[in-house]
């Protein structure tokens, strides 16, 4: 476990930088989930196994999770989410940068659900960020920051996830450069057999041709 220190929080998080990565990818999970979410430790997994580095951290503090438990207004403050993982990516870029092995390796963020709001609210803010996926997320909840984002966005929804894959349709004609993909038969959470297997491999080509 690593922490992140922010200006406003101090953050835990899982990094996992296999040798010879080719780029780090930062999670930033969905409403009332954590860095511990099998379903993002699993495409972790995954990028890991092609070759990518990955962070897993929490976007709040542990108080902060907490009274979110009770109230769950703090997992749909979309400016605070996005302002931590702006945080997170400049901490991780500094230390990234501070490694001779590491220095110039190129960043991505994979967002779920309203975590996908704020990778894309960060990619906005941060033209560094290389490339971004989000799964089953509410990219619409960004607002005017789809506008702004330069690096490439792949939109994956779940079949089955009616709402999600209209309000994705919607963020792809107000993104620069984005592609939707389908998942048949799955709903919103990709627990179908074989579904989170495919949110993986279409993350890890994603990545790997735009990191």
């Amino acid at each position: 476990m690593i922490t992140l220190r922010l200006p406003d929080a101090e953050l835990a998080g899982d990094l996992d930088i296999p040798d010879g990565a080719r780029g780090v990818v930062l999670f930033a999970h969905g409403s009332g989930s954590s860095r511990h979410s099998p379903r993002n430790r699993a495409v972790a997994d995954g990028l890991n196994a092609a070759g990518l580095g990955t962070l897993l951290i929490d976007l709040l503090t542990e108080p902060e999770e907490e009274a979110d438990r009770v109230t769950a207004a703090l997992r749909f403050d979309i400016d605070l989410l996005t302002r931590r993982l702006v945080g997170a990516v400049d901490a991780l870029t500094e230390g990234l940068e501070s490694a001779p092995h590491t220095a110039g390796v190129p960043i991505g963020l994979f967002g779920a659900s309203t975590g996908a709001a704020a990778a894309l609210g960060a990619a906005a803010a941060r033209p560094r960020i290389a490339a971004v996926v989000s799964r089953g997320g509410r990219p619409d909840l960004a607002g005017p920051a789809l506008a702004r984002v330069r690096a490439p966005v792949l939109l994956i929804v779940g079949g089955r996830d009616t709402e999600v894959l209209e309000l994705n349709a919607q963020a792809h004609r107000s993104l620069a450069a984005s592609e939707t993909h389908v998942i048949s038969g799955a709903g919103h959470l990709f627990e179908e057999p074989g579904a989170l297997e495919e949110v993986t491999a279409q993350a890890a080509d994603w990545f790997t041709r735009h990191l």
